[in-house]
């Protein structure tokens, strides 16, 4: 509900998947000639949560890409909820990658991290180094135990962004400790009006029904973190449960790859602050 960026650009394409062919849209800052960047947002969330980070990337000469995931902010919803899954996603987001048609990097935060690892686990795959924001190689059932709790409630309706605003401090209050007007862009970057006119979140309710199981087990994701090679920035806030310190520790001993803790945060740090930015920024801008 909020304008575009002035220096954004929107982008779409159409994308098949079992269903059918659906519409993928993204927001593209910076320079067409720049080194390409794909940065990817968690469950909830849309890529206009990169407004801050995609900003300053694009002023240091990169061209960055921010999509919507199926199912989200401006991205066509999917007609069948057993689509709502990773490998779904990564097909998807390969239709992207396919147009920039050599290498890129990309910074995926929780879900987005899931499909980056995907992806960067793939054969001949273009990913040249990878930011993985509160994301790893085991996911303990706990912790997504927790998530499902949350976003199986009800989909609420709010009278105005503030009320969603309170929402998500709420919910999302291990995003770190951000600002009044960071608070504010995360609501109104995640508000839709429904057709009676009521303020609700940008996605689509049916991505729940993957967290719909009585039991939920670890999710192990070790095949495809032993098939990555290239550098990765692991980013873990010090209080996350979808994180663990020793899943991370044991992470930062594969070469190539190094942790980052992020105080004050815990699942997924919300990548607003300036030091987490020029972290990131370093590391991508790495030959």
């Amino acid at each position: 509900m909020t304008p575009l960026p002035a220096e954004a650009r929107a982008g779409a394409l159409r994308w098949l998947s079992p269903a059918g062919f659906f519409t993928l849209r993204w927001l593209e800052w910076g320079p067409v000639t720049g080194a390409p960047v794909v940065c990817v947002h968690g469950l909830t969330r849309s890529g206009r949560d990169f407004d801050a980070l995609a900003h300053a990337l694009a002023a240091s000469g990169r061209r960055v890409f921010c999509p919507d995931l199926p199912g989200r902010g401006a991205s066509d919803w999917l007609p069948n909820p057993a689509l709502y899954q990773p490998p779904i996603y990564s097909q998807a987001l390969a239709h992207l990658l396919a147009r920039m048609d050599g290498p890129v990097d990309w910074v995926g935060t929780s879900l987005g991290g899931i499909c980056g690892m995907g992806i960067a686990a793939t054969p001949g795959n273009a990913i040249r180094r990878m930011v993985l924001n509160d994301i790893g190689a085991v996911i303990p059932s706990a912790a997504l135990q927790r998530i499902r709790d949350y976003i199986n409630r009800p989909a609420p309706a709010f009278t105005d962004i503030a009320a969603l605003e309170a929402y998500l401090r709420d919910v999302h209050a291990p995003f770190g400790k951000l600002s009044d007007a960071e608070w504010r862009h995360l609501a109104e970057t995640s508000a839709r009006r429904d057709a009676e006119g009521a303020v609700r979140l940008h996605y689509d309710p049916a991505i729940t029904q993957a967290f719909s199981a009585d039991e939920i087990a670890d999710i192990d994701l070790t095949p495809f973190w032993t098939a990555i090679a290239i550098p990765v920035l692991i980013l873990r806030g010090v209080t996350s449960d979808v994180l663990p310190a020793d899943v991370a520790a044991e992470m930062a001993r594969k070469p190539k790859a190094r942790l980052l803790e992020i105080t004050d945060a815990g699942h997924a740090p919300a990548l607003m602050a300036q030091d987490q930015i020029a972290a990131i920024r370093d590391f991508l801008n790495t030959p």
